[in-house]
């Protein structure tokens, strides 16, 4: 959990540091940039509405280390696009202490909620082996998504 928290943290910063310069140059690419994320994040919600149960017995994992963790955050959609839309949304001075600002915050949520979606993903699995459950459960986490995309749009 913290490799991801720290991770993700380190992420923004170099993305939202980077990106001054891109916002900079072409200022058009913060608006490709909330697109491409909403269109991105709106087709994750749909995948999570429409995502089948989990196999029966399947094959169960082991934990990512620490540096593996903070590593995936690189590889990681998800977190490209939350990093992404993160400076392009919250840091409009593109300064550096915005940037760090940006960080912190992102960081600071991050843990406790990395860590609750461990806690209540191990209390939920039971509950969540009935289909009718686990249909709702998606649906919900995939509107949750969606509403989540509202400071993007600025509706």
């Amino acid at each position: 959990m913290l490799g991801i928290g720290i991770g993700f943290t380190v992420m923004i910063v170099l993305v939202g540091l980077g990106l001054v310069g891109v916002f900079t140059a072409w200022p058009p690419a913060r608006v490709v940039l909330q697109a491409v994320s909403v269109v991105y994040m709106l087709w994750l919600a749909w995948k999570i509405a429409h995502a089948a149960p989990p196999a029966e017995g399947g094959a169960a994992g082991r934990p990512l280390t620490f540096l593996q963790a903070g590593g995936f955050q690189w590889v990681n959609p998800k977190a490209w696009a939350m990093a992404l839309t993160a400076i392009a949304v919250y840091a409009p001075a593109q300064d550096p202490a915005t940037v760090l600002l940006v960080a912190a915050v992102f960081g600071a949520v991050n843990l406790p909620c990395v860590s609750s979606w461990a806690v209540l993903g191990m209390a939920l699995r039971r509950w969540l082996a009935d289909p009718v459950r686990l249909r709702w459960f998606n649906l919900g986490m995939a509107g949750a998504l969606v509403l989540s995309l509202y400071p993007v749009l600025g509706l």
